[in-house]
């Protein structure tokens, strides 16, 4: 919102900044002076390099496209913790199995009949560990 004072350089930033995180954004400008607001439309439009897309009334609509975000990928980052169910047979015959909500970490695997064994560490070559 642009009030009486115009556009202030803390404005100008909030606009940047909406700009990059949404691409679209409304901004209403408070003053009745219609060639005013028509020069800030367009000031705005090419001090932020966005399109000037629509004009109505107290209401200035500007499009800039996202710039592409980076993907952090982490090395050391670990897959998060997953629930399976496991079903247990009883050694009689008769009775319903019983069924067993586990978590599984990240380190950590589901092994036959239900267990849950934590992966090894791996080996480090005998040069490598001379290095250290």
């Amino acid at each position: 919102m642009i009030g009486n004072d115009g556009v202030t350089p803390s404005v100008s930033k909030e606009i940047d900044s909406a700009l990059n995180s949404h691409g679209l954004i409304k901004v209403r400008v408070l003053g009745d002076d219609r060639i005013q607001r028509e020069s800030i439309f367009h000031d705005l439009a090419n001090q932020h390099n966005a399109a000037a897309i629509q004009h109505i009334g107290k209401l200035l609509v500007f499009w800039r496209p996202q710039p592409e975000k980076e993907k952090k990928s982490d090395q050391e980052k670990m897959p998060g913790p997953r629930e399976f169910k496991v079903l247990k047979y009883s050694s009689r015959g008769g009775q319903r199995p019983e069924m067993k909500r586990v978590t599984i970490l990240g380190n950590q695997r589901l092994a036959a009949g239900g267990q849950v064994k934590r992966a090894k560490p791996k080996q480090k070559s005998i040069k490598k560990k001379n290095q250290i």
